[in-house]
């Protein structure tokens, strides 16, 4: 019958019309490209997003530590301010020292130090300096300095044995600056800084002597 075949017909075109979309060529899909998103804050943790930071921070060298333990006030940052450096390397090694008991004829901070035992050591080990061995010889082999002219790494002596500053040499310390010297004072001490200006030492200083390999050096 007519009608029987228009109504089936109808509902075969409308069956393929349903399934069109599942034969459509592969060309016609479009797939949206994933796109990588950074967040702000994985931002800042990525070197390549931020690389000023990181080259600041491998360029930059860290800030030289101190050769001691010392503080600025035993030092004194103004005396060493124009010092050269082989004089900074040798007040470093000095100041490294201290605390070191004294030892009668001490030459190493293995068993401790007397004075020109303490002398000998920084200057043979933080410049490759030979001085003689005792204070008395070291007075006598430097370079007269005057005492407004002193500077880092000149050495002080004093006359220590005799009454009120009368005696022989029997006494050496390194200079530091601004007044303080750095010396194994004596037996039941240790290696410390002292200051000239203290009564006990302004009345024994003899003068300050300059080493002739450091009088070269500046």
């Amino acid at each position: 019958m007519p009608i029987k075949r228009l109504t089936v017909n109808s509902v075969l075109v409308a069956a393929l019309l349903a399934s069109a979309p599942l034969f459509a060529s592969p060309s016609q899909t479009q797939i949206a490209p994933a796109v990588a998103t950074v967040t702000p804050s994985l931002q800042n943790q990525l070197s390549i997003f931020a690389p000023a930071p990181v080259l600041s921070q491998s360029v930059l060298p860290a800030a030289p530590a101190i050769a001691d333990s010392a503080s600025s006030a035993d030092i004194g940052d103004a005396g060493m301010a124009n010092a050269s450096d082989l004089r900074k390397t040798l007040i470093g090694l000095a100041m490294k020292l201290r605390d070191i008991r004294y030892v009668r004829g001490g030459r190493d901070p293995s068993t401790g130090f007397d004075c020109s035992g303490f002398v000998r050591y920084v200057f043979a080990h933080a410049v490759g300096m030979e001085l003689p061995a005792n204070s008395a010889s070291q007075f006598l082999a430097g370079l007269k300095v005057n005492r407004s002219e002193m500077k880092p790494g000149d050495l002080v002596f004093f006359r220590t044995a005799g009454r009120r500053g009368q005696g022989r040499i029997s006494h050496v310390g390194i200079y530091i600056a601004n007044g303080q010297f750095i010396h194994s004072p004596s037996r039941g001490k240790t290696v410390r800084v002292d200051s000239l200006e203290e009564s006990y030492w302004a009345k024994r200083f003899a003068g300050a002597k300059r080493p002739e390999a450091m009088a070269q050096n500046g």
